[in-house]
């Protein structure tokens, strides 16, 4: 990793062990799933009409917390690869973001191939 394309984001434990966390990095929204231990990071934007996934701050899940929901217009995502499964946009994917987990801190890889909207 180099200082140009990698961007620390937080420490492990900053995350709940079981949920999500957003964060607001350079005008872009984005946000981590944390199971145990595994990790998942997408930008906030749902690929039907591009508004934000979530209503309340850090709440990305269902009520079951089994997939990711679009606060907007319910469609539901797999954590594993941001796939829509159910809602107005079947098929669709949400856009994941490349990162490395070293030690208990959290990277952003790839910081200059993220994606900007205005």
């Amino acid at each position: 990793m180099t200082e140009t394309s990698s961007l620390f984001l937080c420490h492990l434990e900053d995350l709940p062990e079981y949920g999500t966390r957003g964060f607001t990095l350079e005008q872009q929204e984005i946000f981590v799933i944390r199971q145990a231990a595994q990790l998942w990071i997408y930008l906030n934007r749902c690929p039907h009409t591009g508004v934000a996934l979530n209503w309340v701050p850090h709440q990305f899940l269902d009520l079951e917390g089994q997939y990711i929901q679009c606060a907007t217009h319910g469609a539901l995502f797999r954590f594993h690869d941001g796939l829509c499964l159910a809602g107005p946009c079947p098929g669709t994917r949400l856009e994941p973001i490349p990162f490395k987990l070293i030690g208990n801190k959290l990277y952003l890889t790839d910081t200059e191939k993220m994606p900007t909207y205005s």
